[in-house]
């Protein structure tokens, strides 16, 4: 038996999630060189500095829903037709997609709209064996806590790494089984 070869591989572009014609410019770029995508990780987000509503400016809420919950679904869009069965996509969300933190209006309502998104597309594309899979880590040791709270007690928070290594687990189930949501947090609890 001979086995079939595939051209693998990753390439780093940078692209504005936020801008249609970036996003656009990416996935001709990308199509070029692979021809499909196996696997899709929207990772791209930001916050904001702890701010109640009444004093959250709309420039800042129009930011972080533009990149958090636009970006996605432009991304999202993009890529798709360049998926086939087997294929994934992974949703990096944050536990603020079930919970509300005070202070935190734009980012809970980006990742709450982020968590529907995934769930619509989880049914769009079940018929398609594309697993869609909604990441929802809790505090996890990255540069977002500079503008979420700085003073973060970051000794307690888990290590991208172990997101990572928990997401390729998933990654690897067999073809007829997956993880809808997986919800991952520190053992110190949550903070």
């Amino acid at each position: 038996m001979q086995l079939a070869k595939h051209k693998t591989g990753v390439r780093a572009l940078v692209c504005d999630v936020r801008d249609p014609q970036a996003v656009t410019s990416l996935f001709v770029a990308v199509s070029r060189e692979f021809r499909h995508l196996d696997l899709l990780i929207n990772n791209a987000g930001v916050a904001h500095a702890n701010l109640k509503v009444d004093e959250l400016p709309v420039e800042v809420w129009k930011d972080v829903i533009g990149t958090n919950l636009n970006g996605m679904f432009l991304i999202t869009r993009g890529a798709l037709p360049l998926m086939k069965r087997g294929g994934a996509i992974v949703n990096n969300l944050s536990i603020a997609a079930k919970k509300v933190f005070p202070g935190s209006a734009a980012y809970d309502a980006s990742k709450h709209g982020g968590l529907a998104l995934t769930a619509t597309l989880r049914e769009e594309l079940r018929g398609r064996g594309i697993r869609v899979i909604a990441l929802l880590p809790g505090a996890t040791d990255t540069a977002i806590w500079n503008t979420l709270w700085p003073e973060a007690p970051r000794k307690k928070m888990m290590s991208a790494k172990a997101v990572a290594e928990a997401v390729v687990k998933v990654l690897t189930l067999p073809a007829e089984s997956t993880v809808e949501e997986l919800t991952i947090l520190p053992s110190a609890g949550t903070l």
